[in-house]
């Protein structure tokens, strides 16, 4: 791995901690680094006058630490007050800007449970499916927040067997996708739910479970050209490099959590 190139100069003899994750930092490139990284913990404790005088004192960022005091006097938003941290450190292009903005104001009405949600979605779609499964089952794991609808934790399990399902792990991916149809009764579940059965059962035990009950008939009709092509997808050549990923990802939740 290469060395990370500054674009400032300076570093600081005295870091600067965010306490909240135990995490110390020396430049102003790491610091942008963990507002990008993070944008789902952002709050008002990062928005204090101790960073302005952190930015000030140990990285010479003068102008920089004024006009954030001056944003802290005037009552602006924590939003407002990253990016600016993000604009004035001059590491990022314009677009990239515009996506952290309007990741922001999407997260603003958002509670805690929210942004973890928020933060294994990326996971999974970046392809860190393990990752993933470990925020998602914290999510359910924990005492359910009175405020969001069962549907909400729904969808969470439906996000579970998207990502056992991504690694193969039809067994677990069932168990996922059904507690998903049970509390949030969405056709898409109950569909994820059959072709996980499909593909995670032996033909008898499947049948067996088919066979007398309409609605999954139903569903699995019209889930019979998916299927299909689903099939053709995953028995397509796949690369050596694909084969270790999908390895390390398994070897990870065997590892970390006691799976399989």
């Amino acid at each position: 791995m290469g060395s990370l190139i500054l674009c400032h100069n300076k570093k600081a003899k005295r870091p600067y901690e965010i306490t909240r994750i135990h995490v110390r930092i020396y430049t102003i490139e790491e610091l942008c680094y963990y507002i990008c990284n993070n944008l789902y913990l952002i709050d008002y404790t990062i928005m204090n006058t101790q960073l302005c005088d952190w930015i000030e004192q140990e990285l010479e960022l003068k102008k920089l630490a004024e006009r954030l005091r001056q944003e802290i006097t005037q009552n602006c938003s924590v939003e407002q007050f990253v990016l600016t941290i993000l604009k004035q450190s001059t590491i990022y292009s314009q677009s990239d800007i515009n996506k952290i903005q309007s990741i922001l104001e999407h997260l603003q009405n958002q509670n805690e449970v929210e942004r973890e949600k928020y933060k294994a979605d990326s996971l999974l779609k970046s392809g860190e499916y393990a990752s993933a499964i470990l925020v998602y089952q914290a999510i359910v794991s924990k005492e359910w927040d009175d405020s969001l609808d069962k549907a909400f934790y729904g969808r969470v399990y439906g996000c579970l067997g998207t990502a056992y399902g991504r690694l193969f792990l039809y067994e677990e991916a069932v168990k996922m996708y059904q507690e998903a149809y049970r509390l949030c009764e969405e056709p898409q579940m109950l569909k994820a739910y059959i072709y996980s059965c499909y593909r995670g059962m032996p033909d008898e035990q499947f049948v067996k479970m088919m066979s007398g009950n309409p609605a999954y008939l139903s569903t699995a009709s019209l889930l019979k050209e998916d299927v299909k092509r689903i099939r053709r997808e995953i028995n397509m050549e796949i690369s050596i490099e694909q084969l270790d990923q999908w390895k390390k990802e398994y070897r990870r939740i065997d590892k970390n959590n006691g799976m399989c």
